[in-house]
């Protein structure tokens, strides 16, 4: 009997579709059923190696292959793939081996002379499958085993025992402040929460695993060929993981990138007919808007119908831009986050105005914003601020912290919520306003500003590419608000122009009174923004002026 496990909802798509195109990465191409052999071997060779059910497996790789066949095959065994940030450094990687429990890991070969310094430091981590990559780096001081050959060697039967809604899905998420700390899930909640298990748009929910395979076997019988999914945020982060695993349990086709470049991006688009593009706010939108700008008469993008935005900060402006040169999609800007899920989803409108710092979205099924004092809903209309809060298809807790677990999910008049500490209001009409992470806001002169509100007023100047807000101490207001900003090319912004600019949009007391022009913006891989690397970086310049 299926499951919500991803490894049944993936199988029954390919007993469906197995001919179907599953998985396109430049020149690698797997349909349905290549791609359910070779998640097969894998998953079989690491049984061989003594990974068992609950096991921890780390993948440490860009968008490729090597992830979406280690993950399925992970699932596939009951074991639990732990995404490893490919630009962590030798300490953090010790630190997210030991903390995550890692047994084994798949990794490309470019990391080799990192792992070299890391594995023999790692007590648990027993067995390394090494993916080549052409980088020809070395391979010394540990075991390894080549990709291809543990495959290769591997029995593709499907032939596992029984699954359950209950096995577990992990993500570490380093949040934007602290060590990384591992989100646990039942695969059928994080599922519901944030794979498509419950319709974005009208709530409604799947009633058993088989519905999505009798949803694509009924389009196939009305000659559909599924979608072209291009989901741009690395898989070592969860938009990157949801978007693809959408992709592979709905009988669509998943495209891949191994690292985000704009013009890249749009090529794909030409070459494979992409359908759906899904990126993380600004840090993507941006480059991608002003690549379309230079390539719009070179490529066909007439296929897209769908461009969506989530997990981070996606201003007006750039939603006008790609409005003008996607005329023909639907576009979406949707909040959620590891620890919650799926919040809320607005269709964007072109010259539409946002109410506060972030996204206004139609809340998701179980989302609401609890009173600060009370822990009561806030009344719609009240204008009143407080923290999104989300009940229902929420985590296990993180893993190994318990304490952390209490103070996120907290059950409350019988009822447990996730509460990752984003602040948010509800409007009128019963819309969500996100206004942005409690741990970033800054207190100035007694006020309350959040970045995200700022930053989406700075993004509005025509001189200004990327911008980031941090406090930095100041004797008069406490903190004082500051702009980090990365200038269009050949622009120069200064900060009298910026605080004109900003005052048409946002209260005196939250423009910046400090700027600091920077070539290259600190954000994640996934495109979210590194705060502390930002305030950093202001610090820095302060100490040197000073």
């Amino acid at each position: 009997m299926a499951t919500y496990n991803f490894a049944d909802l993936f199988e029954l798509i390919v007993d469906v579709v197995p001919d179907r195109p599953a998985l396109i990465v430049g020149d690698t191409r797997r349909t349905y059923a290549e791609l359910d052999a070779r998640a097969n071997a894998l998953g079989h060779h690491l049984r061989a190696a003594g990974v068992g059910p609950g096991d921890h497996v780390g993948i440490y790789a860009t968008n490729g292959k090597e992830w979406v066949e280690g993950m399925l095959a992970a699932y596939k065994i009951r074991a639990v793939p732990v995404n490893v940030n490919y630009r962590y450094v030798e300490d953090e990687l010790i630190y997210l081996f030991d903390n995550a429990d890692v047994v084994a890991l798949i990794a490309l070969q470019e990391y080799g002379p990192r792992l070299a310094k890391v594995v023999p430091k790692v007590s648990g981590l027993r067995h390394v499958v090494i993916s080549a990559d052409g980088s020809g780096a070395p391979l010394e001081g540990f075991d390894s085993v080549d990709y291809e050959d543990a495959i290769a060697a591997a029995s593709p039967a499907r032939d596992f025992e029984p699954r359950s809604n209950d096995d577990i899905y992990l993500l570490y998420t380093g949040g934007t402040t602290g060590w990384p700390k591992g989100v646990m899930w039942r695969q059928e909640d994080v599922f519901f929460a944030l794979c498509g298990g419950i319709d974005a748009f009208t709530g409604a929910r799947f009633t058993r695993p088989e519905d999505l395979s009798d949803k694509a076997r009924e389009a196939a019988a009305l000659g559909s060929n599924g979608l072209k999914m291009f989901p741009l945020p690395p898989l070592m982060h969860g938009a990157g993981q949801f978007g693809t695993l959408r992709a592979l349990t709905s009988g669509d086709t998943a495209v891949l990138i191994p690292k985000f470049d704009a013009e890249e991006v749009w090529r794909v688009v030409d070459r494979e007919g992409v359908n759906v593009i899904s990126c993380t706010g600004d840090a993507m939108a941006r480059p991608l808007a002003d690549a379309l700008e230079r390539m719009i008469d070179e490529i066909d993008v007439s296929t897209v119908y769908s461009f969506g935005s989530s997990a981070a900060i996606w201003s007006p402006a750039v939603k006008d831009q790609i409005a003008r040169l996607l005329p023909n999609a639907v576009l979406t800007d949707s909040i959620g986050a590891t620890e919650s899920g799926m919040n809320g989803i607005r269709v964007v409108q072109s010259g539409d105005e946002v109410k506060g710092g972030g996204p206004n979205t139609t809340p998701s099924p179980g989302t609401t914003v609890l009173d600060d004092d009370t822990f009561l809903p806030l009344e719609p209309g009240s204008g009143k601020i407080g923290k999104l809060a989300r009940s229902g298809d929420v985590p296990l807790g993180y893993y190994k912290d318990p304490e952390k677990t209490a103070a996120t999910f907290p059950t409350i008049g019988g009822i447990r919520y996730s509460i990752p500490g984003d602040y948010a209001t509800i409007e009128a009409d019963g819309s969500i306003t996100l206004l942005g992470r409690g741990s970033q806001s800054i207190n100035t002169g007694g006020e309350k500003v959040f970045p995200e509100e700022v930053e989406g007023a700075l993004k509005r100047h025509p001189q200004v590419f990327d911008a980031l807000v941090v406090g930095v101490p100041d004797e008069r207001w406490g903190e004082r608000v500051t702009a980090l900003v990365q200038p269009r090319e050949g622009a120069e912004p200064t900060l009298e122009e910026l605080i004109e600019h900003c005052r048409a949009y946002v209260a005196g007391y939250k423009v910046p009174r400090q700027l600091v022009l920077v070539a290259q913006m600190p954000r994640h891989a996934s495109g979210k923004p590194d705060y502390p690397t930002a305030k950093e970086a202001v610090l820095t310049a302060n100490a040197q002026t000073s």
